[in-house]
């Protein structure tokens, strides 16, 4: 049997769900999934079975995601300050985690069918020197190319540069902040936090965050549009202060000859990104090597 419950929703949570549905739904959710350990005091069971029932309820609130058409869910499993709990707690949730996210990807090419991808990812405390060195490297380089560094050079630097930024992001438990979680991606995000412990998260807390989003929607979307087009706004401005200063070293005067303002303009901007993507390229493989030597040293 899946872990992804492949029961089909009750007849009056389909009903709600097409109701939710006529409106602007959320294309990438996140999940602070907080208030396992206060679940197993609460119902007087090991702290671990706690955990248990949390990674379970993951796998079913994946299942109402995919039946209301959310295509991407981010969750936040585990974090460095959790290293501070009992060496026996810590073994409990690696060995379950190992156990159910194994097992949720052994599922991953079912779910590619439904237009659903799985990737795990995790915060490290400090950057592998390697990559450290290498943006040490570029930042040195960039001295006389200030307009390399943009806050889109950085949303391509993250592990979730390949995701578009959480449209909602729910905690769990009734705690009114983000514990450092996606911070940057979820400037322009709906926050919204539920009192109801994770492991007893029901379709309708979930369709309650929904309606939040929606009704928030206008809003965000024009904070995000307004916030999308000042970056574009902030770069153009750059580039033709960099134009400008080119045909004043050139001789021209301050506005310069327009033909020649433009080709400036133009190879500015394709120069930039080839730097840019050369830049990327050599990250990612440092990045790719890093894995691959932190997966040999696990084995």
């Amino acid at each position: 049997m899946s872990w992804i419950r492949e029961g089909e929703l009750t007849i009056i949570e389909r009903f709600c769900a097409n109701i939710i549905k006529a409106g602007p739904m959320p294309k990438h959710v996140a999940f602070i999934m907080d208030g396992n350990r206060r679940y197993a005091r609460k119902c007087h069971v090991e702290r671990q079975e706690g955990h248990s029932q949390g990674f379970d309820k993951l796998a079913q609130t994946l299942r109402w995601c995919l039946n209301l058409g959310i295509r991407e869910v981010t969750v936040y499993a585990f974090s460095i300050e959790n290293f501070k709990r009992s060496k026996e707690e810590v073994d409990g949730l690696m060995d379950l985690a190992r156990q159910k996210f194994s097992r949720l990807l052994e599922e991953q090419e079912s779910l590619k069918k439904h237009g659903v991808c799985i990737r795990v990812l995790g915060d490290l405390p400090l950057l592998p020197l390697d990559i450290q060195e290498l943006i040490a490297k570029a930042v040195l380089a960039t001295r006389n190319y200030n307009n390399d560094v943009s806050e889109s050079l950085l949303d391509k630097c993250l592990y979730t540069n390949n995701s578009p930024d959480p449209d909602l992001l729910i905690r769990t438990s009734g705690e009114v902040r983000l514990s450092d979680f996606l911070l940057w991606q979820t400037s322009h995000s709906c926050l919204v936090f539920q009192s109801v412990l994770w492991p007893e998260y029901s379709f309708w807390n979930l369709c309650e965050a929904i309606l939040r989003f929606q009704m928030n929607y206008s809003a965000l979307q024009k904070a995000r549009d307004s916030y999308m087009e000042e970056r574009r706004r902030q770069q153009m401005e750059r580039d033709q202060a960099y134009v400008t200063k080119k045909l004043q070293q050139e001789g021209f005067a301050s506005h310069g000859d327009s033909r020649r303002r433009w080709t400036l303009l133009q190879k500015c901007t394709a120069m930039r990104e080839e730097r840019i993507q050369g830049f990327l390229q050599a990250l990612e493989h440092k990045r790719a090597d890093f894995f691959e030597r932190l997966c040999t040293v696990s084995a």
